[in-house]
């Protein structure tokens, strides 16, 4: 990992740490409720791993709050300003493709804005994320496919579509040139739908 990746990876080592024990939670009970090992959970605490999207949108689920709390510095402003560069590189493709979060909120009720690039034979799969999630999408350049459930949609530049984000879903480009497409992600309040504790 470069410096830039390293220093974004303490950084989500130690909110996930903090937010595991201000709830008093165990290792083995944020890897449970996060799906993941408590391996990767010990890894992601210190830093030494680099979680795919995946793991991170599982740990965030699990502990609910939203993705941009592990992510972005904490701040009492209500204004978050992101400077061209200073988005998080959170996905990189096998052929040099990125997934940048440009910004998010970080109240109960999420929202997440990204930028894409997906290069020529490029896939991003995503697992379902917490119910209720959606997600809106235009492509600024190129051609991508977008599939969710049993659907598959081609896109071209200017075209947008909003889709289910609770069922797994998959950014393709679908042509012989970069795409490029921006992402917004809301996701409801997580604790509705967390169980209950006894």
């Amino acid at each position: 990992m470069n410096d830039v990746a390293n220093s974004l990876s303490r950084a989500i080592g130690a909110r996930v740490k903090n937010e595991r024990t201000a709830r008093q939670w165990t290792l083995d009970r944020l890897a449970e409720a996060a799906g993941v090992s408590r391996r990767m959970v010990i890894n992601v605490e210190q830093g030494v791993a680099n979680p795919s999207v995946a793991t991170l949108v599982r740990i965030s689920d699990a502990l609910s709050i939203g993705l941009p709390s592990l992510v972005e510095p904490p701040t009492t402003d209500s204004t978050r300003l992101t400077r061209d560069g200073e988005g998080s590189v959170l996905w990189r493709g096998e052929h040099g493709g990125e997934g940048v979060l440009l910004v998010g909120t970080q109240q109960a009720d999420s929202v997440e804005l990204w930028e894409w690039t997906l290069a020529v034979d490029d896939v991003h799969r995503s697992d379902a994320h917490a119910p209720g999630t959606r997600e809106l999408l235009q492509v600024r350049s190129g051609r991508v496919s977008v599939s969710s459930g049993s659907q598959v949609h081609i896109l071209a530049p200017g075209d947008a579509i909003a889709f289910a984000g609770d069922n797994s879903h998959t950014y393709m480009n679908a042509g012989k040139e970069e795409a490029r497409f921006l992402l917004a992600v809301f996701k409801p309040d997580l604790r509705k739908h967390q169980r209950k504790e006894p």
